[in-house]
């Protein structure tokens, strides 16, 4: 079963200038993400991952190449097509979790929802991270692992069709990461979302359809899983 592309890049490349020095951080990538996919990007710090996730998250431009989203070209969008981009279709989970200490678990994935077009109750994007009794707790009431997640339900509320993680695991130990990334497995099997998630943690890389690994700005392999592991199998 061939799936709909969704992202499509080539010859992406981004130079970033610090004073009188030049940091490449990407050199001419090319590559294509589908729809439905677990995608995990692997690599050694200063490898471009984030760099490249936010390109494709329309939070920074490319320094020359491009990159289509569907039939949309997202490079040379406007700052306000870019808004737009974002906020309709892509969720965003970091490794910390940016939430808002003085609403509940209910009230900071609601702050996403008005905004949005077609958005979930966020009751049930709680429910489908797995929190759907803690609707009404504080960040502060919740565990790393219990905030973590209610970050993903914020940013699947929207409905996104790609959901973009940059080590959504990073500041948690493995017991508690692995049930931040069955809920990630969970929203990707039952919502259908692009999954894109950056790790340094090669044992996740089990979880993926895909692995791609990326060395000084390009990509040194690509690799399929031919079976999955489910993320409660995963340990690192």
């Amino acid at each position: 079963m061939t799936r709909e592309c969704v992202f499509r890049a080539r010859g992406l490349t981004k130079i970033y200038r610090m004073g009188e020095v030049e940091v490449q951080a990407l050199r001419g990538l090319d590559l294509e993400l589908h729809a439905g996919e677990m995608v995990v990007l692997l690599g050694p710090s200063g490898s471009g991952k984030s760099t490249l996730l936010n390109i494709l998250g329309g939070l920074d431009v490319p320094s020359s190449g491009e990159v289509w989203y569907l039939d949309h070209r997202i490079t040379g969008a406007t700052e306000r097509d870019l808004t737009r981009f974002r906020r309709e279709h892509v969720g965003f989970v970091f490794q910390f979790y940016n939430l808002i200490p003085s609403l509940t678990a209910r009230e900071n994935v609601a702050a996403v929802t008005e905004i949005a077009e077609a958005p979930m109750r966020p009751e049930e994007a709680l429910r489908l991270v797995g929190l759907g009794e803690r609707l009404d707790h504080f960040p502060a009431q919740m565990s790393g692992g219990e905030q973590q997640r209610v970050a993903i339900a914020r940013a699947i509320a929207k409905n996104p069709a790609v959901l973009l993680c940059d080590e959504p695991t990073g500041a948690l130990d493995s017991q508690t990461g692995v049930v931040v990334l069955e809920a990630l497995e969970k929203v990707n099997k039952e919502l259908g979302t692009l999954t894109v998630l950056i790790t340094h943690n090669v044992g996740i890389a089990d979880m993926a359809d895909r692995v791609i690994r990326l060395s000084d700005g390009r990509i040194a392999e690509i690799q399929e899983n031919p079976t999955k592991k489910a993320a409660r199998e995963l340990s690192w």
